[in-house]
């Protein structure tokens, strides 16, 4: 998009398709924001990090931006807080108009029923920030009762007798009454908050029965238009003090009156054409049970028809008419007439900006979303009716994980040598037993023939010589240093009293792989390398395969090292035992999710166990104009045909435009094509290409398809792999020094390249001897998670029988000590 909205008027005029996430360019007559002067497109955003308050917030706002700028309206530090959007809020985070309903829970403090003043500054400033962004606002707020009863009790205490008071108290104050006067002193709070940011809101009252009269929307959808068109907000309320009793809605078709504020919010999101729908309320969305119960499941995508059976709603609300049964209700028919919706928070820290953003918070209600959602569903309830149920006798998820950590211990106890020697009679034994795991491995793949496709079946088939490789790496990782019982550093605290950082196992892993038996023996050498218990649960395409690797490992372990013995690695067959696994978060460590996305969203949403992994693959490779065409081919050609369905493949090759001029980015075209890689284009390419335009701006293809896109700048090159890429592997192909230095510096992802493919993001390639998975996490491990992945840290302290009494008789020196690292055993004593 280059057009950008200084003045907005009839969204006819400015993007059209918003409300189904298609973004389409304005007219050719628009001028680009390059085109523009800076008077009339404003500087571009600050960090603004360092202050975020009333007074300090416009100094770094510009005028207006460009809605291509979306993404760029948010503070600097935005996403390495809340991590990048999600895929399944694409069409939240594309939405132009955007309706806001602020509810009472939101608006008042909870314990006396007063406005929450704080909370509705960042409120006002989280919409200020949309609207500088280039999104319409339409603010649907309730309070107005609160702000009135406190008016009137004051005033009746006012003109109380002492007498009076001690008898009646404040008294009651009625409805309508404190609307009426509470409505006016509400708007004038709304009023100072925008006015402090340089914005306009104006107030708009509407009755149940307004809706009935065609009149009425007319004047409405003019209204409204005329004050976005002059970047004012504005504030819908019902009129509490005339509106008649609660009025039932219609049977068929759109409802014509609304019982409360949730209601109003979604007649006005259908009448006004809004692309979504956002519902605040003081819970982060919606719940199978009471938010309250430890028992209740977060619900991230609302389908009626898998939820309504399932859902148990508490106490209604105790602030405004409504509740999470209206909401719920006022939120479907909203989706139902095409408007996305989200129920969240108003109370989370930046809130409203993460729903915008596409983060995954609140709950989604959108009809093709909750579609999706069914046949997901479906097909799981299927996979698991169709499992074979495990033999009674087996034990339950509890004891398997609580099994794991008692082996678990006993392996830390083992010298580092015998955990060496542990790992290659393992490498042994499955070069031993080739043959048996083959012939285990093609009946995966006869049962799997046209029941999977074709990048799932490489996945699953174990390749003739693939057995030596995976005891190659086994051997590897044994050959690696001692991880267990690493100093770190050493301190002395006091005189005779020393503190020493070390190394130490996570404890208990829960790792969750799809059709890939070369995993499971590269998986449990890390573990046993790191001292961690391992739970497994693999695909079930490949349950001969694993059973026989499982086996083969397990017998090992029982006949080597005994007081270790089997549990230590548990493979999980049922994909129930799953379900309750993720819930054991008193006994599990960590989750490591490997897979397609569903697989990592669906285990993110459903434990409170930390993961560590990623949801997408989206690697980007940049050409800068000082490179090497000839290298660019072939790193392009390499990165996404090696092996197109990896998680490290490249998905968009952002192309310098000067490449279009000088005709070196035809031959890159010629190449690809050559190599059979399909090319669709973003936004600028699309155009200038005559190429078939890409579905989406974040499109994980895991096929010889790929997106090509014309960029003016390394630095625009940056900022669209930071909107649009997952941080797992970016790329850089120039011969310059200097800009491959400053964008191995500035770009922020798990691995970034320069003049080198984006496959070689990899645990083995890396020289880690395998890889549980790649992780672009920023807490813990970030990029192929080896052995060091898989270790935390404790502290070991040593005294002489020091005590603090209030710190009288003791003084502290806090000298660092050198390191002393033994090579027998793995505690580094002084």
């Amino acid at each position: 998009m280059q057009g950008a909205f200084t003045q907005r008027g009839p969204r006819q005029e400015g993007l059209s398709g918003a409300s189904n996430g298609e973004l389409k360019p304005p007219s050719s007559k628009q001028q680009t924001p390059k085109q523009q002067s800076p008077k009339q497109n404003g500087a571009k955003l600050s960090s603004r990090a360092t202050s975020r308050t009333f007074s300090g917030l416009m100094a770094d706002v510009p005028a207006c931006l460009s809605f291509s700028d979306l993404s760029n309206c948010y503070p600097a530090d935005f996403q390495s807080e809340y991590g990048p959007n999600h895929a399944s809020r694409e069409l939240v985070r594309t939405a132009r108009r955007v309706v806001v309903k602020i509810g009472t829970a939101c608006v008042t403090r909870g314990q006396d029923s007063r406005l929450a003043l704080g909370r509705l500054g960042a409120l006002v400033e989280q919409l200020e920030t949309l609207v500088r962004g280039g999104r319409e606002i339409i603010l649907v707020t309730s309070g107005g009762v609160s702000v009135g009863r406190q008016k009137l009790r004051q005033q009746k205490v006012l003109n109380s007798s002492p007498l009076e008071m001690q008898f009646s108290g404040g008294g009651t104050v009625p409805s309508r009454a404190a609307a009426a006067a509470g409505q006016s002193g509400l708007m004038a709070l709304y009023d100072s908050l925008f006015g402090m940011m340089d914005l306009q809101a104006a107030q708009v009252l509407v009755t149940r029965n307004d809706f009935t009269d065609p009149t009425f929307k007319e004047n409405l959808v003019t209204t409204v238009e005329d004050l976005l068109g002059m970047n004012v907000v504005p504030v819908f309320n019902e009129n509490d003090a005339i509106s008649k009793g609660v009025m039932k809605s219609t049977v068929e078709g759109p409802r014509v009156a609304f019982r409360d504020n949730d209601g109003l919010a979604a007649l006005l999101a259908i009448e006004l054409k809004a692309d979504l729908l956002i519902l605040l309320t003081d819970v982060a969305g919606l719940y199978d049970g009471p938010p309250a119960d430890p028992n209740s499941n977060f619900i991230p995508t609302y389908c009626p028809e898998v939820h309504d059976d399932l859902i148990k709603f508490g106490d209604p609300s105790s602030g405004g008419r409504g509740g999470m049964v209206s909401k719920l209700d006022a939120a479907w028919m909203a989706a139902s007439a095409g408007v996305s919706v989200v129920i969240a928070s108003g109370k989370e820290k930046d809130g409203v900006l993460q729903v915008t953003a596409g983060n995954l918070v609140g709950t989604l209600f959108n009809r093709e979303a909750a579609q999706k959602f069914k046949q997901e569903w479906l097909r799981s309830q299927k996979e698991e009716a169709m499992e074979p149920q495990a033999p009674a006798e087996n034990t339950g998820p509890r004891d398997m994980a609580v099994n794991a950590r008692t082996a678990s211990r006993a392996l830390q106890n083992l010298s580092s040598k015998q955990r060496e020697r542990l790992l290659h009679k393992i490498a042994d034994n499955l070069l031993a037993k080739e043959d048996e795991i083959m012939q285990e491995n093609e009946k995966d793949c006869q049962e799997a023939k046209g029941k999977i496709s074709e990048q799932l079946m490489q996945r699953l088939k174990l390749k003739p010589q693939k057995i030596k490789q995976l005891a190659d790496g086994l051997r590897s990782i044994a050959a690696q240093e001692e991880p267990i019982g690493k100093t770190l550093s050493r301190m002395e605290i006091a005189e005779g009293l020393q503190l020493q950082k070390v190394t130490a196992p996570i404890g208990v892993l829960l790792i969750i792989f799809e059709a890939r038996p070369d995993a499971l023996p590269q998986i449990a050498a890390l573990a046993i390398r790191s001292g961690n218990g391992l739970l497994l649960k693999g695909g079930k395409e490949a349950a001969r395969s694993n059973a026989c690797l499982h086996k083969i490992i397990t017998d090992t372990i029982a006949q080597e090292q005994p007081e270790v013995g089997r549990d230590v690695i548990s493979l999980i067959t049922s994909r129930a035992n799953v379900d309750e696994l993720l819930k054991l978060n008193d006994v599990i460590d960590l989750v490591i999710p490997r897979g397609s996305n569903a697989l990592v969203t669906h285990i993110q949403q459903n434990t409170k166990i930390a993961v560590l992994g990623h949801a997408d693959g989206i690697c980007h490779i940049y050409v800068d104009p000082d490179c090497d065409i000839d290298m660019a081919c072939k790193i392009c050609i390499d990165s996404k045909i090696d092996y197109p369905a990896a998680c490290n493949a490249v998905e968009k090759i952002l192309v310098h435009e000067d490449l279009a001029k000088d005709g070196r980015l035809y031959k890159l075209q010629s190449a690809l094509r050559q190599a059979g890689v399909t090319m669709y284009g973003g936004e600028r390419a699309s155009h200038t290409l005559s190429i078939e335009r890409a579905k989406s701006d974040r499109c994980e293809y895991g096929e010889a398809e790929v997106t090509l896109e014309l960029v003016e700048s390394m630095d625009e090159a940056i900022d669209h792999l930071h909107a649009h890429g997952s941080g797992h592997t970016e790329c850089i192909v120039t011969d310059n020094k200097d800009t491959a230095e400053e964008f191995l510096k500035r770009v922020d992802a798990a691995c970034v390249n320069h003049n080198a493919t984006t496959r070689f993001s990899d645990g083995f390639r890396f020289g880690l001897g395998a890889e549980v998975g790649i992780s672009t996490s920023r807490i813990h491990a970030r990029g192929p998670v080896g052995v060091e992945g898989l270790l935390t840290t404790r502290f070991l302290l040593r005294g002489s029988g020091q005590t603090v009494e209030k710190d009288a008789h003791i003084k502290y020196t806090h000298k660092p000590l050198p390191l002393k690292v033994e090579e027998a055993g793995h505690s580094d004593w002084f």
